[in-house]
C-alpha cells in the first residue's frame, strides 16, 4: 500500500491512464520475491539473509522514491503549474504533500528533540509543550510563509472518481463527496499506525524505549543508545501526526495556527491520561471519551440546565466546562491513575506496592511479625522433621 502511495505520486500524480500498469510492472518484482522466499520458508530454507537483502533493497528503493518526490516538488512550485497555488492547493498535490508530510514532521521532530535530550518525566512534557506553543507563535508571525492568521486556504483533497460516485450512491451531496473518501482515509491511517505502534512495542527499540522510561542509566549499561532512540522516538510519532495533520487540513479545507493551539495540546495529554498510558485500547477509549464529554456531554449539561431558576447563571455547567472537565482528570488521577483501560505493564508500576504479599501467611513458615515463635540460630540443620529450618535454639 505504502508504494501504490509512492508510486502515484511519481507517475504523473495519477492523471495518466498508464499509471496503475506502471505501479503493477513495479510491484510485480516485490511480489514475486516475497511469495519465492515464502515458497523456500515452507520446505525448511533459512530465508533469513535474503530477508535482510530485501529490506535493503527496499530502504534504497524507498530513498530514491523520496529523493524525486523532493525534486518533483520543488520543479513543480518552481514552474508554471505552481499558479495553481494562488487559488488554492491543487487536488493533485494531495498525494505528493501526503508523502511530504511524513518526511516533514519527523525532521521537525527531530530538530524538537534534538535540545530536549537530557530532560525526562514532567521537564520533557513541560519543555514539549512549551516548543509546541513556540511553533504556533513562530507561523503566526511569518507572514511570507505561513499567511500568518489567515491561513492556507483552501485546500483541496485528492479527486478519487470512484469514491465520489458511491458517495453519490450513497445520498452525499456534490460539494461533500470527498468526506467518505477522507473518512475511509483516516480509518486505514489508524489501523497501519496501530498496527506499526503494536510492532514497534513488541520489537527491540520499543523495548529500548521502555527502558530508558524506566531507568536511563541501567538502559545506557546494557547498550542501548540513548540519543539515537529518543531521537527515534520524537521523529516516529511526530510522522503519524504529520500524516494525520495533512489529512485535517484536506478535511477542513483551511488550516492556520490557531488551530493547533495550547488547549488542543491539553486535550491530547487528557485521551492519554483518562484512556491509560501505554495502552491501544485505553488510548482509543480515552480519546473518545474526552471528545464526548467536550463535544456533547458538558455541552448537553449546560444546555439543560440553563433555564433552572434556582440555578445562577455565573455557576451554570454550561459557564464551567473546563472546571468540571478539569475535576473529572483530578479524580481519574486519584482513584484510577493507571486509566480506564490500562496496560498490565502500566498496572503493575502504579500498584507494585500492592502486590507485595507476605508468603508466609499462606505456608507453614512463620510470619514476619511478632508471633512469640522462637527464634533459631542459622546455619544448623533440623533435628528432626518437626523441627523449623535453622536447628535449634
Amino acid at each position: 500500500m505504502a508504494w501504490f502511495f509512492v508510486g502515484r505520486s511519481l507517475f504523473t500524480l495519477g492523471e495518466r491512464g498508464w499509471t496503475l500498469p506502471a505501479l503493477w510492472v513495479t510491484l510485480f518484482p516485490v511480489i514475486a520475491g516475497l511469495l519465492f522466499m515464502a515458497y523456500n520458508q515452507s520446505r525448511g530454507h533459512d530465508v533469513r539473509g535474503g530477508l535482510l537483502n530485501f529490506t535493503r533493497v527496499m530502504a534504497a528503493l524507498a530513498a530514491v522514491a523520496g529523493l524525486t518526490l523532493v525534486l518533483r516538488a520543488v520543479m513543480l512550485l518552481m514552474s508554471g503549474q505552481a499558479d495553481s497555488l494562488a487559488t488554492g492547493i491543487d487536488p493533485n498535490f494531495f498525494w505528493l504533500f501526503l508523502a511530504l508530510s511524513i518526511a516533514a514532521a519527523a525532521i521537525v521532530g527531530v530538530l524538537i528533540g534534538l535540545p530536549v535530550l537530557k530532560l525526562k518525566g514532567d521537564y520533557l512534557a513541560i519543555i514539549t509543550l512549551g516548543l509546541g506553543e513556540v511553533i504556533r507563535v513562530l507561523a503566526n508571525n511569518l507572514d511570507l510563509y505561513s499567511a500568518g492568521s489567515q491561513g492556507v486556504t483552501p485546500i483541496k483533497s485528492a479527486a478519487v472518481p470512484v469514491f465520489d460516485r458511491f458517495a453519490a450512491a450513497l445520498g452525499f451531496a456534490p460539494d461533500q463527496h470527498n468526506l467518505l473518501f477522507l473518512y475511509l482515509l483516516v480509518l486505514l491511517v489508524i489501523a497501519v499506525v496501530l498496527a506499526v505502534n503494536i510492532r514497534l512495542d513488541k520489537s527491540r527499540i520499543g523495548r529500548a524505549w521502555i527502558a530508558i522510561r524506566d531507568d536511563e542509566i541501567a538502559a545506557q549499561a546494557m547498550g542501548v543508545p540513548l540519543v539515537q532512540t529518543k531521537l527515534i522516538a520524537f521523529a516516529t510519532g511526530a510522522s503519524f501526526a504529520g500524516v494525520m495533520g495533512m489529512i485535517f487540513a484536506a478535511k477542513q479545507t483551511f488550516v492556520s495556527p490557531e488551530s493547533f493551539n495550547f488547549n488542543q495540546s491539553i486535550a491530547v495529554l487528557s485521551m492519554v491520561i483518562l484512556g491509560g498510558m501505554g495502552s491501544f485500547p485505553g488510548v482509543i477509549l480515552g480519546a473518545a471519551v474526552v471528545t464526548l464529554l467536550n463535544l456533547r456531554v458538558l455541552p448537553g449539561i449546560g444546555e439543560a440546565t440553563a433555564n433552572v431558576p434556582w440555578i445562577p447563571q455565573q455557576a451554570n455547567p454550561g459557564q464551567l466546562q473546563r472546571l468540571i472537565f478539569g475535576i473529572i482528570l483530578v479524580a481519574m488521577m486519584l482513584l484510577r491513575p493507571e486509566g480506564l483501560l490500562p496496560s498490565r505493564r502500566r498496572a503493575l508500576e502504579l500498584h507494585h506496592d500492592d502486590n507485595q504479599e507476605d508468603d508466609s501467611d499462606h505456608g507453614d513458615g512463620n510470619a514476619l511479625s511478632n508471633t512469640g515463635a522462637e527464634v533459631y540460630s542459622p546455619g544448623l540443620a533440623p533435628v528432626t522433621e518437626n523441627d523449623s529450618a535453622g536447628g535449634k535454639k
